[in-house]
């Protein structure tokens, strides 16, 4: 059956009547008749019979009255669902957060205070390329396009075709309890804290994958007696004087808490770098374009502020 065999069909099942069918479907009446009896045909069942001077629908017709109703029902609304959607679309911004969450989420609620009809759709996944803005760590980086960190959205022309990426660095310091005899040190060797217990996040982190390599740089495995999803955990442990761990300068937020000292880590060199990348998902990408030079410039701030 055509879209316009079900419409013809169900306009002539509502009046019984062609004339007043065709009328209303604005086409000729032997054009409508014509359609009728080809659907009867591809049917092989009466849909309608003749009645007099008008026609009357069968149990037939009937039945596929009922049955078709809803389907076209759902039709009718497709270009309305698709219209609604390409509105939602339009200012959607699809994140895929694997570092920094907490500056990210900073960033979205400064940005909402002036874009409140944004949407923010965040997910935390290696395996997805599903996403306008991607925001990763990793120990080395260079620019795949030009070999070199970018700190600066000038540098990039985001109409290029090019995915760009921006990386910023920051250092990664050993956090201790106030009481911990390293909370009086400038500086340590990581190596000296090769006995100590370790308050870390999940395993499966890439911030945790770095700090490892650092500590095996430095002959040792850390003993971890504790690790968890979120960073404000693993600060309240260490402030608890359960153990110490690793935090990095800016992306976990401020030691706001008394407890906690910072103590930097001179050997190895201990850094990481946030990479940021615009990669285009959507189709209307103007709404994920302005949140990612927002972020770049949100990022920036911080990193530089010192």
């Amino acid at each position: 059956m055509e879209i316009n065999q079900i419409k013809y069909f169900l306009e002539v099942a509502k009046n019984e009547h062609i004339t007043k069918s065709a009328e209303a479907l604005h086409i000729a009446q032997p054009a409508l008749t014509k359609s009728i009896h080809k659907l009867e045909e591809e049917l092989n069942v009466p849909l309608f019979v003749q009645k007099g001077r008008n026609i009357t629908i069968t149990k037939y017709g009937l039945y596929l009255k009922e049955k078709l109703i809803p389907i076209m029902q759902e039709l009718n609304e497709i270009p309305d669902y698709l219209n609604t959607l390409s509105k939602t679309e339009s200012k959607t911004v699809r994140l895929n957060v694997l570092a920094a969450s907490s500056m990210v989420t900073e960033a979205i609620i400064e940005y909402k205070k002036q874009n409140k009809n944004v949407i923010f759709k965040v997910k935390q996944t290696k395996e997805s390329n599903l996403y306008d803005i991607g925001i990763k760590t990793s120990l080395l980086y260079k620019n795949k396009n030009e070999n070199k960190i970018i700190k600066n959205t000038n540098d990039v022309n985001l109409n290029s075709g090019i995915n760009p990426e921006i990386a910023f660095n920051e250092k990664i310091f050993l956090a201790v309890p106030k009481t911990h005899k390293f909370a009086k040190y400038k500086s340590i060797n990581l190596n000296e804290a090769k006995e100590e217990n370790f308050i870390s996040l999940m395993g499966s982190r890439e911030f945790r994958l770095i700090c490892d390599t650092f500590c095996n740089k430095s002959g040792f495995g850390p003993k971890i007696i504790f690790e968890s999803d979120s960073p404000a955990a693993v600060k309240n442990m260490i402030a608890a004087n359960i153990g110490v761990g690793f935090w990095p300068e800016y992306s976990f937020g401020k030691i706001d808490n008394e407890h906690i000292k910072l103590t930097e880590i001179k050997n190895p060199n201990c850094h990481r770098n946030i990479i940021i990348n615009y990669n285009s998902y959507s189709a209307n990408n103007n709404c994920s374009y302005n949140f990612y030079s927002f972020l770049i410039n949100y990022f920036s701030k911080t990193f530089n502020a010192k």
